[in-house]
């Protein structure tokens, strides 16, 4: 499973019951991308810092590669999607992975890509 930088800011907060419990699996991989859009962000409080350091780090972080990046760029042709959106997508469909996040709505219409969203129904 490949995270989407709000699911690591909601899990930093407290999560949820349906957060947590993907928050403690062993599949999980972040985006180069999602790990400069959570630690960059200029107002990350240092107690938040400090658990997304930590809970990154045993995740696979995975690289930009010329494949990401190719796939990115068709992306944002394609549709309106921002850049690391289309990143973050294009790494998810590049590596087979589903993508958990919160905000489908900014990527139900990439072909082919699988969403979960651990606050549906809550």
């Amino acid at each position: 499973m490949l995270l989407d930088s709000n699911i690591l800011i909601y899990g930093a907060d407290g999560g949820s019951p349906g957060l947590d419990a993907i928050l403690d699996r062993v599949d999980l991989a972040v985006a180069s991308v999602t790990r400069i859009e959570t630690l960059g962000f200029h107002r990350l409080q240092p107690i938040h810092r400090h658990w997304l350091e930590i809970t990154m780090d045993r995740m696979r972080t995975l690289p930009l590669d010329g494949l990401i990046v190719a796939r990115a760029i068709s992306l944002r042709q394609e549709r309106r999607m921002g850049l690391a959106d289309a990143i973050i997508a294009a790494t998810a469909l590049g590596h087979g992975l589903p993508l958990v996040t919160r905000n489908v709505e900014d990527f139900q219409s990439v072909t082919g890509l699988h969403l979960i969203n651990p606050f549906a129904g809550a």
